[in-house]
């Protein structure tokens, strides 16, 4: 089993009768949230807050779609901020300002009422993503039992994302023929969102580990296979990991390791971004391995500045 995409039912895609007032306003509807969205993840978040726009407009007698203008949007928006975080707002508004300009450019509306809506300003300087300091990763490592296959592909899955800064999902896509030789040295692939591969050297250790956990495995003539499979133990046929099969993993691991830190996929990318600053790594550099568009993304990885404070706040002697 891969993890290819799975669309909900026809019927969960439309969001609200106001959004399909008419067939073609209804094929649009479903164009968007088919055709233009790819991520799982967005394509549900844009849905909640298309389902909570149109309760609003519902709750304040607006019933067509055409009727809606910009003042509306804004008091939707307004509206939210009352229960909900700034970042979740501007998401709402993003997905309705998404759809609209897809209902424009469908001769659906004339004009897009979100288009001049402004949101919430929400300015942030360092992520909130738990990090693991390098004593902390690499009793984690050295906790894990490899004397098991199991043991030997949880230390190559976590090695992966501190390494190469790889995000959980491009992770558990990868193939065992991502993993390969290139100039004597091991590299990987990673999929990463929009489709783009982006390639990676291993780190000595990383190149260890997958080495040991492929040969192990038995899976090195399996190139289209998935990297990292379930053990098969409940099934009875080893299948690709989820995401979720991660998360519990790892819960697993840290409390085995004795890390008191509450972590989760996503803590290892931040965890190899923040050792490599750490290291004398430059930050474009970082930005390149972690695949990031822009460097303010990777510097909210950044958390040096933690140590600095810990320090400083040591100095208070009562």
């Amino acid at each position: 089993m891969t993890n290819e995409i799975i669309l909900p039912p026809i019927a969960q895609l439309t969001p609200a009768p106001i959004f399909a007032p008419t067939p073609k306003a209804a094929k649009r509807v479903l164009e968007f949230f088919t055709a233009q969205i790819s991520n799982d993840h967005t394509r549900k978040a844009y849905l909640n807050g298309t389902r909570r726009f149109a309760q609003w407009c519902e709750q304040h007698g607006i019933g067509q779609l055409t009727d809606v203008q910009p003042f509306h949007v804004a008091a939707f928006v307004k509206n939210l901020q009352r229960d909900f975080s700034a970042p979740t707002v501007k998401q709402h508004l993003a997905g309705l300002r998404m759809l609209f300009d897809w209902l424009v450019t469908g001769h659906v509306l004339d004009t897009n009422p979100a288009h001049a809506v402004r949101g919430p300003k929400h300015v942030v300087k360092k992520g909130k993503t738990p990090v693991l300091n390098n004593n902390e990763a690499r009793a984690m490592l050295d906790a894990i039992d490899t004397s098991s296959l199991i043991g030997l592909r949880d230390r190559a899955l976590i090695a992966i994302m501190v390494y190469t800064f790889a995000r959980i999902n491009a992770v558990l896509e990868m193939k065992v023929g991502d993993y390969f030789v290139q100039g004597r040295r091991g590299w990987v692939r990673l999929h990463e969102k929009g489709g783009k591969e982006h390639d990676v050297p291993c780190h000595h250790a990383l190149e260890r580990y997958l080495d040991e956990y492929i040969v192990t495995a038995g899976i090195a003539a399996d190139a289209d296979g998935p990297l990292f499979r379930t053990s098969g133990r409940k099934t009875g046929q080893a299948q690709a990991m989820w995401q979720q099969d991660v998360y519990r993993m790892i819960q697993r691991r840290a409390e085995a390791a004795g890390v008191k830190t509450k972590i989760g996929n996503h803590t290892f990318r931040a965890t190899g971004i923040t050792a490599y600053l750490k290291n004398g790594g430059t930050l474009e550099h970082a930005q390149q391995i972690a695949n990031h568009s822009s460097p303010r993304t990777t510097k909210l990885y950044d958390r040096r500045t933690d140590e600095i404070s810990l320090d400083e706040v040591e100095r208070i002697v009562i």
